[in-house]
């Protein structure tokens, strides 16, 4: 079930903020939000979408073509892309002093936190939708991440 509250606050935060476009998930629920009324939707999904095994985001019609360059090189077959649900800065400890969630050749499980995301002063954990060994993390510690850019590269178990 959707907070209606949440979606009203996130609303609200897309209105005074100079972004176009909001997309967030956590567990089985996708929500997208645009200022642009063309593409303007609120989207909620009943159960987790499979991995996608496209690496570009579909870019919205009001987007310059270059915003969609930052994402990375194709991964080798077997690998799991994990890709950023939104815009902000990529952190992958929840505070300076701690450990990081993951490291590389480290296990995850469905559900496991991998690293937060910054986005209009919130801070979003992104958890693992599979389990596996994480191979790479394409991200360096506090750099700003765009939608759909490559964060951790995972070989499913």
């Amino acid at each position: 079930m959707i907070d209606i509250e949440f979606v009203q606050a996130l609303i609200r935060m897309l209105d005074e903020s100079s972004l176009d476009s909001l997309e967030l998930r956590r567990g089985g629920t996708r929500i997208r939000l645009s200022k642009s009324p063309a593409s303007a939707t609120v989207v909620a999904e009943a159960a987790p979408a499979p991995p996608r095994e496209d690496h570009a985001p579909p870019a919205p019609a009001t987007e310059p073509a270059a915003s969609a360059a930052p994402v990375a090189e194709a991964p080798a077959s077997d690998l799991v892309d994990i890709t950023s649900p939104m815009v902000g800065t990529f952190y992958r400890a929840p505070s300076p002093e701690a450990d990081p969630y993951v490291e590389v050749g480290g296990a995850v499980a469905a559900g496991d936190v991998l690293c937060v995301i910054e986005a209009m002063k919130l801070m979003n954990e992104l958890e693992c939708e599979v389990a596996g060994r994480i191979v790479e993390i394409c991200v360096e510690n506090a750099e700003p991440v765009d939608f759909g850019q490559v964060l951790f590269r995972l070989d499913p178990a």
